[in-house]
């Protein structure tokens, strides 16, 4: 490993050249500007923690996978929050039927959108919509066919119309 990702210079050039990208990938996945912030600075640090494991050429992935790592640690957080709120309010009383109902949707819905999304296809609608590829260039980045990638894209979008049409 010739350049460090510990060097200050190094370290600050990947933050300017990955940072808006990073966040834009995990607005994309949480849908929240400032969480997408906070996460991405948090990936950050952890590469700056990480910074004699990680090669500079490897560092935009690490902060990628990371931050998508952190989003999740996050929703399993708040899952674990609504369990503990239902336990709280589970006893009689008017909004306590709705409260709960509410709850267990928006966690079917959150969870549903996350996990029914292929990673192929969140893969190309990453690299479409955020990075701006067009899907020739995906096709040829995947090693793979335009069709696949259409194929690929359909499934994504799917995916995210029915969270949209869904209220999410």
């Amino acid at each position: 490993m010739e350049e460090s990702t510990c060097k200050e210079e190094t370290y600050q050039s990947l933050f300017y050249q990955l940072v808006e990208g990073l966040r834009q990938y995990l607005f994309y996945h949480c849908s929240d500007s400032e969480q997408a912030e906070d996460l991405a600075q948090e990936a950050f640090i952890r590469l700056w923690e990480n910074c004699r494991k990680v090669a500079p050429a490897k560092a935009k992935a690490f902060l990628y996978r990371v931050g998508y790592n952190l989003f999740l640690d996050q929703i399993k957080h708040r899952k674990v929050v609504l369990n503990f709120q239902r336990r709280q309010f589970s006893g009689p009383g008017p909004e306590n039927p709705e409260f709960a109902y509410l709850s267990k949707e928006f966690e079917a819905k959150l969870w549903a959108a996350i996990q029914s999304m292929p990673e192929k296809s969140r893969e190309v609608f990453l690299m479409n919509r955020i990075e701006g590829f067009t899907y020739r260039e995906i096709a040829e980045r995947l090693d793979i066919g335009v069709k696949a990638v259409e194929k690929r894209m359909s499934i994504a979008l799917e995916v995210m119309r029915g969270v949209v049409d869904s209220g999410q």
